[in-house]
């Protein structure tokens, strides 16, 4: 909500949950690679999906910009509300994830600015 500067529509939500990736992955890379970063994304899309089963759908993209935008996509046309429990999940999932791999410290050091 705080990116998406407080906007109720679900187009800004989406276009906010999307810049949070955008950045976590620029942090993420040097340390777990973009390939890391990508697999674990995946992770979260197929773990969070049980939750949010349409969010299934967007795991099915190849490359990683393929991927944000099919995800920006889906949150755009959901409503507000749902799109930013959904885009909350996801996010929580994976920093649940990464900090399973890098430990809660280095997860906070990497993800704590975003």
């Amino acid at each position: 909500m705080h990116r998406a500067r407080g906007a109720a529509d679900a187009s800004a939500v989406a276009e906010a949950a999307v810049s949070t990736w955008h950045e976590a992955a620029l942090r993420l890379a040097p340390v777990i690679g973009g390939q890391g970063v990508d697999v674990l994304f995946r992770r979260s899309l197929h773990v969070t999906a049980k939750t949010f089963p349409d969010l299934d759908l967007v795991g099915k993209e190849a490359d990683h910009c393929a991927l944000l935008a099919s995800l920006q996509a889906h949150l755009a046309v959901r409503d507000a509300a749902l799109a930013m429990a959904t885009s909350d999940a996801l996010v929580v999932t994976f920093i649940e994830l990464l900090a399973s791999l890098i430990g809660e410290s280095l997860t906070e050091r990497l993800l704590g600015p975003i």
